[in-house]
């Protein structure tokens, strides 16, 4: 098969266009483990309310995997707040507005949340001190069993012609504690150096979901050090410089 028209690029992986498709192709040597979990994922969200590319198959080409799913032709969130910065507001609230559905849906196939991240933490390699404190603090955040997609970002929602969101990536799905997921698409605004739209989204989040911006906060190490494992250098550095913060106000 040869594929041609390009989606979207990304270190490890490239998503093309074929026909009514979207095959996200990853590069040789990827885990079979992580590409069939995502895979797991994407079927398990299926079954919840929440508007997602169906998943269509699991393939090998030219000795690559290949995820296939429905193309949903539309601009990303991503590109409507690139085109129209004076409507950030605007899409900054339809986006909380999918994440606190997102949020709202249950799966209870999915991994949990909290072992995803004791399990990154133990791997982060931050001295043993710095990990039981993470550990520690991760164990007395309360339990909860909502749908997180992991990765929420306006590059991962796609607006269909009829105006639906459709989310996409559900590679780092879990069920968990919504605020975690919240400080994780914090983080996502801070890493592209979107501060203004970070603390935009999270005074929006707590404000729509009526939760204290404390307790948002006090996920950021926690997540900081989880999402640090498998982040490019200056990624690693810059939230570990997170994980420091002790007690951030």
């Amino acid at each position: 098969m040869k594929l041609e028209h390009v989606l979207a690029t990304r270190e490890t992986k490239t998503v093309y266009r074929e026909g009514d498709k979207a095959i996200k192709l990853f590069v040789k040597g990827y885990s079979k483990a992580d590409i069939l979990n995502e895979a797991l994922n994407q079927a398990r969200v299926e079954e919840t309310d929440i508007a997602i590319p169906k998943l269509l198959g699991v393939n090998m080409i030219d000795g690559q995997w290949a995820l296939e799913t429905e193309y949903i032709s539309g601009p990303t969130l991503a590109e409507l707040m690139e085109q129209h910065p004076e409507r950030e507001d605007e899409y900054i609230k339809k986006l909380v507005d999918i994440q606190l559905f997102i949020h709202s849906q249950n799966s209870p196939m999915l991994n949990k949340l909290k072992d995803k991240m004791t399990r990154k933490i133990n791997q982060s390699g931050l001295d043993a001190t710095t990990r039981y404190d993470l550990l520690t603090r991760l164990e007395a955040m309360p339990k909860h069993n909502k749908v997180c997609h992991g990765d929420l970002n306006p590059s991962n929602i796609i607006i269909s012609e009829d105006g639906t969101a459709y989310v996409i990536d559900w590679s780092h799905a879990t069920q968990g504690n919504a605020s975690a997921d919240a400080a994780r698409t914090y983080l996502l605004f801070c890493l592209e150096g979107k501060q203004n739209t970070a603390d935009n989204y999270l005074n929006q989040f707590c404000k729509m979901s009526d939760t204290a911006k404390q307790y948002v906060q006090q996920w950021l190490p926690i997540v900081a050090a989880s999402q640090s494992v498998k982040g490019k250098p200056e990624e690693r550095e810059f939230l570990l410089r997170w994980v420091d913060v002790v007690d951030y106000q």
